[in-house]
């Protein structure tokens, strides 16, 4: 029997355990898409605690603990910080063959050296080991990313967002990149017309132009893009439902601006129009520029009405979806490669049943230009998992060439979410040194399997984001 997260944890075999060991572990990360908090990294935030570290926005660990029939209070409520500790501690071992249990005592052992499991016994003890570490110098939001060796973060950030916290950073001589990520979601928002009005206010003073017509927008957008751009971004990301491709007349999206502008209602029709000019628009800003898109589909959110009403978004009420979008996302990408726009994609798709869907469209359009232009991006949210991302990968390596794939990313608003990078080296070592041992990969090409190994767990992302 094998202990338990040991030095081989996931690794099966001898050729596994060289992959990683000399290998991939030795690498930095790379962490091109994240949710931090610009502002914790810019002022350098201490902790107060573990729970405001590990509980304070973790919808997962919240969804685990509603159906381990804890009370809300304890989870975005009231509670104190060690009775919200102590209900996820008792939750803990409810976990078993969750991923949470592995990230858990993951994070434990690789920031605070804690090597014991979590459970209602052990909660006061580490508790108090962890608070007591978080208090000091060395546990603060950079020293955490240097802890993890980060080269370089790229956060999620609105037009609008003005990247003081970018600008400070980079400014402080912080020696880790954190470059924003230019996420224009609400400006093609236009289910609720007051909010998109609102949106176009703020959208407006940032950027220093007075909206009131479509064209106005499209200027605002531009110069926010710009800006972006000069504080070092270089890619964008878009969380959709599904992907919109419907056709449609200038004079058409005008006309709907001007509905919604003014407070009117749109039909269904009119809003996957406009949502299908706003993503052409997006991707010909970052083919000028040479960005990245990236696109995140599939997710239905905020399922639970009721609990939306009481606390808001992003609180754990979400799911995987069901959306035919193989020939909307074909029709988009075929439109723009037919104009000469395409530029680097990633598509993460939240459904596993599109997994081949995905892997075999990005062959479609790639036109070797790039290595691996058009990418398959990794496991996404509920699939950032083992078994989710030995699918996604062999996927890709049955139609594509895993070989040029960019690798892992945490998508997590956490600092300690940084061992979700070795949980994914640890599931890729583990795939290639299984089919060595096999022999389905000859022995004789173990250079360019170890070669491999370092492209996906770092070598790729830097080169194809040029970092």
């Amino acid at each position: 029997m094998k202990k338990f997260m040991d030095e081989n944890f996931l690794l099966q075999t001898e050729t596994a355990q060289d992959l990683y060991h000399n290998h991939a572990a030795k690498l930095p990360i790379i962490d091109y898409h994240c949710h931090l908090d610009p502002k914790m990294v810019a002022e350098d935030y201490q902790f107060k605690s573990i729970t405001e570290l590990w509980l304070g926005g973790d919808h997962y660990k919240w969804r685990a603990m509603r159906s381990n029939g804890v009370e809300e209070r304890y989870c975005t409520g009231d509670a104190s910080d060690w009775e919200k500790f102590e209900k996820w501690a008792g939750t803990v071992p409810y976990t078993l063959r969750n991923p949470l249990y592995h990230w858990t005592h993951l994070e434990l052992k690789t920031a605070f050296g804690i090597t014991k499991t979590l459970n209602p016994d052990t909660a006061r003890e580490i508790f108090d080991e962890c608070n007591a570490k978080l208090a000091t110098p060395e546990f603060s939001a950079r020293n955490l990313m240097r802890r993890y060796r980060v080269e370089t973060v790229c956060t999620t950030d609105d037009p609008a967002d003005s990247l003081e916290y970018h600008i400070a950073t980079r400014k402080s001589g912080f020696e880790i990149k954190m470059l924003p990520t230019w996420r224009p979601d609400k400006a093609m928002a236009v289910e609720v017309p007051s909010e998109f009005r609102a949106y176009m206010e703020k959208l407006s003073e940032a950027s220093g132009i007075r909206i009131s017509t479509f064209d106005d927008m499209i200027d605002a957008l531009r110069k926010r893009h710009a800006f972006f751009a000069e504080q070092g971004c270089k890619l964008s990301d878009h969380g959709v439902e599904e992907f919109y491709a419907e056709d449609y007349t200038e004079a058409e999206i005008k006309a709907i601006f001007d509905k919604v502008y003014g407070g009117t209602e749109l039909t269904r029709g009119e809003m996957l129009k406009f949502k299908s000019a706003m993503l052409v628009a997006f991707a010909e800003m970052d083919w000028e520029t040479g960005w990245t898109q990236q696109f995140h589909y599939g997710a239905i959110r905020n399922n639970n009405t009721k609990m939306f009403r009481l606390i808001g978004p992003d609180t754990g009420f979400d799911s995987i979806g069901e959306f035919s979008t193989a020939k909307s996302l074909s029709k988009y990408l075929d439109r723009l490669n037919t104009e000469g726009k395409l530029t680097k994609t990633i598509l993460y798709n939240l459904n596993p049943c599109a997994n081949e869907m995905i892997a075999t469209m990005i062959g479609n359009f790639q036109d070797g230009s790039v290595p691996g232009k058009i990418q398959f991006g990794s496991g996404w949210w509920f699939l950032d998992q083992k078994n989710g991302m030995e699918k996604q990968m062999n996927a890709l390596s049955l139609l594509g060439l895993l070989s040029r794939f960019v690798g892992m990313l945490t998508d997590s608003r956490s600092f300690l979410s940084y061992p979700r990078h070795e949980y994914f080296r640890r599931t890729l070592c583990n795939l290639l040194g299984n089919d060595v041992e096999n022999g389905e990969i000859p022995f004789c090409e173990m250079a360019r399997v170890r070669q491999m190994t370092e492209d996906i767990s770092y070598y790729n992302a830097k080169k194809f984001f040029q970092f």
